[in-house]
C-alpha cells in the first residue's frame, strides 16, 4: 500500500505541475491557445473517470504502473481549469503590471508572481481530486478490475472480508473501509494548512 501510495503521489505531481504550467500560460497569453487548451480541457472533465480508467485497463492490461496512468491521465485538466481561473484574476492587477513594465522576462511574471496567488485553490483541488483517485482505486479493484491479487489494495481487503459479513466477521472489511476516509481526511488537514502557509494575503 506504501508503494501504491508513493507512486500515485508522484503520479499526481507531475500532472499537477504540467497543468498549472498549462493554466498559467493559457491564462496569460489568451487568444487561440487559451481558447484551444480549454476545449481540450472540456471534453477531458466530461469524460468520467472511472470510465477513462476502465478503458484505459482494458486496452493495457493491468498493473500498477498503469492504474496509475489511467487514475491521473485526466487529472491535469481540473488543475489546469482551476489555475487559469485563478490567475485570470490576478493577471490584470497592479503588481503584474508592473512587473511587466519593468520588462522582466514571461516566464518570470507567470511563475513567481502570478502562481504565488494561485497556490490556495490549486491545493483544495488537488486534495479533491487525490481523494477521488483514492477510493476510485478502490472500487475498481473490489471489482476485481483494479489491481492483481498479488498486489496489495484496500479494494481488494475490503473485497476479501465482504464474504464474511454475514459471519459476524465484519472487522475483516471494517477496517480497510475506515482506511480511506482516514486518508481523505488527513490531506484535507494538510492541504487546509498548507493553504494558509502558502497564501501570500495571508502573510504579514
Amino acid at each position: 500500500l506504501q508503494y501504491l501510495e508513493k507512486a500515485l503521489a508522484l503520479g499526481y505531481e507531475f500532472f499537477t505541475l504540467v497543468g498549472a504550467a498549462l493554466g498559467l500560460v493559457s491564462s496569460y497569453l489568451g487568444g487561440f491557445f487559451d481558447a484551444l487548451l480549454m476545449r481540450i480541457v472540456e471534453i477531458q472533465i466530461s469524460l468520467p473517470s472511472a470510465l477513462v480508467a476502465l478503458v484505459f485497463i482494458a486496452l493495457f492490461g493491468r498493473g500498477v504502473d498503469r492504474l496509475i496512468i489511467a487514475l491521473v491521465l485526466v487529472q491535469w485538466a481540473y488543475f489546469a481549469r482551476t489555475v487559469r481561473a485563478s490567475a485570470l484574476s490576478e493577471r490584470n492587477k497592479e503588481y503584474v503590471e508592473a512587473a511587466a513594465c519593468l520588462a522582466m522576462p514571461t516566464w518570470r511574471v507567470i511563475f513567481q508572481y502570478i502562481f504565488p496567488n494561485c497556490l490556495a485553490p490549486l491545493l483544495v483541488i488537488v486534495t479533491i481530486q487525490m481523494s477521488h483517485a483514492i477510493t476510485l482505486e478502490a472500487s475498481l479493484s473490489f471489482l476485481g478490475l483494479g489491481l492483481p491479487v498479488t498486489e496489495p489494495s484496500l479494494g481488494l481487503l475490503i473485497s476479501n472480508g465482504f464474504r464474511h459479513l454475514m459471519n459476524g466477521r465484519y472487522w475483516i472489511s471494517m477496517y480497510p473501509c475506515l482506511s480511506p476516509y482516514v486518508h481523505v481526511m488527513d490531506m484535507n488537514l494538510v492541504a487546509d494548512r498548507l493553504r494558509d502557509i502558502f497564501n501570500p494575503r495571508l502573510q504579514r
